[in-house]
């Protein structure tokens, strides 16, 4: 595409706090497929804002992620984040077929096996941070080193590798420019980690989750070598990177709002139901994600989306779109709209680990407020520090007090 007169420039970041950024609200309202250009990337692009356009740009087969592979795309990192054999650049029939074999190795009765061991894993940190006392940092308590923990356990990761596979993790996940030479090399040592331990695995499978994927079998069908060493280190960024920040955004998000907290802790049987509500409510990420490619010529609302078109949707504004929700700028732990949430993505490409997720945020939350039950924030809300580097949108330390 060319750009023109017509095409919006926006930074596609926002660093108050939790704050919905205003330029995607506005478009949301103002004009909900616009033509933007991104930050990184060749030439620009559309972006898709209103819940309804997101679910049908998600699900409908003329827009595709693996015509991405090998393009200079717009983007708001430096460097495409995704690898070209990874499950998130592919389209179906390939992609139903991987998303077959993970789903028979990564079940829903092996992430509520690992409950007890998380249970086991958050009370032990949080006999520590009543050791430490009051002010402790929940993001160095808890949050930074629960989810990490945990996917690891699942995986077998051996332990003195985890500290390095979360500095390659955040590394990726940059935005800046000068960040570009270390995006790039931690992409790199990771998938060499992971080439390295999967085709260890398929030679000596365990019990862990890598070693039932390398064995999964559904006829004749298997995972690729590269499949298998790309998938698993997707597992371990996305599975730890996100949880460890929405513990982080959903405790201050809790402190900030006490009316919301005081009814949670009245009420704790709507935990699940308010960590949904949680998950939909907060930005948790900048900008947008990976986009798509239109295929043909696509008719969305008046607009026409060209064969070639890149097209990015925002997960984000869909979540606070107003028809979908009523009163979608507030938070309410018994929402009663029928509308889905997309923190975890939507249609295809919606989120494998989702139920790990959950299950670890359901631990660590509920367990933080029953064993602290006046829990509060150390310093005011305003003077807590949040990443500006990061895709993520998290506070560097959330000091609490109780």
């Amino acid at each position: 595409m060319t750009t023109s007169d017509s095409v919006r420039t926006c930074p596609f970041r926002h660093d108050e706090a939790l704050e919905p950024d205003p330029f995607m609200t506005r478009m949301r309202t103002e004009a909900p497929i616009a033509r933007v250009e991104m930050p990184y990337g060749k030439g620009d692009c559309w972006l898709v804002t209103r819940y309804a356009d997101v679910q049908l740009v998600t699900s409908d087969r003329r827009f595709s992620r693996a015509a991405l592979v090998g393009q200079d795309f717009p983007r708001i990192t430096p460097a495409p984040i995704a690898q070209s054999e990874a499950i998130n650049l592919m389209d179906p029939p390939a992609l139903n077929r991987v998303r077959r074999l993970v789903t028979k190795a990564f079940t829903t009765r092996q992430v509520e096996e690992l409950r007890p061991w998380t249970q086991r894993t958050v009370d032990g940190m949080l006999d520590g941070m009543a050791e430490h006392g009051a002010p402790a940092d929940v993001a160095e308590h808890l949050a930074g080193r629960l989810p990490l923990m945990t996917i690891s356990e699942l995986l077998e990761i051996p332990e003195p590798d985890r500290p390095q596979l979360r500095r390659w993790a955040m590394a990726m996940m940059s935005m800046a420019l000068d960040d570009r030479v270390s995006a790039a090399e931690a992409k790199a040592g990771l998938r060499a980690y992971f080439g390295e331990l999967t085709a260890a695995r398929r030679r000596d499978p365990g019990e862990d989750l890598i070693s039932a994927l390398a064995t999964a079998r559904i006829g004749d069908e298997m995972l690729t070598d590269a499949e298998l060493a790309v998938l698993a280190m997707l597992l371990v960024v996305t599975g730890h990177d996100t949880t460890t920040y929405d513990i982080s955004n959903i405790i201050y998000t809790l402190l900030t709002h006490p009316d919301h907290l005081a009814r949670l802790r009245a009420r704790p049987e709507l935990l699940p139901q308010a960590i949904e509500e949680l998950l939909r409510f907060i930005p948790f990420r900048q900008g947008v994600g990976i986009p798509r490619v239109a295929l043909v010529d696509v008719e969305m609302d008046g607009v026409t989306i060209k064969a070639g078109d890149t097209v990015h949707v925002s997960y984000l504004t869909a979540n606070r779109d107003e028809l979908a929700y009523e009163r979608p700028d507030e938070l309410d732990f018994e929402r009663k709209d029928p509308a889905l949430h997309m923190a975890f993505g939507y249609g295809s490409h919606h989120c494998l680990g989702s139920h790990l997720a959950r299950m670890v945020l359901q631990v660590s939350i509920g367990t933080l407020l029953t064993r602290f039950p006046t829990l509060r924030l150390a310093v005011p809300a305003e003077e807590v520090q949040w990443n500006t580097v990061s895709i993520w949108r998290y506070p560097l330390t959330l000091p609490v007090a109780w």
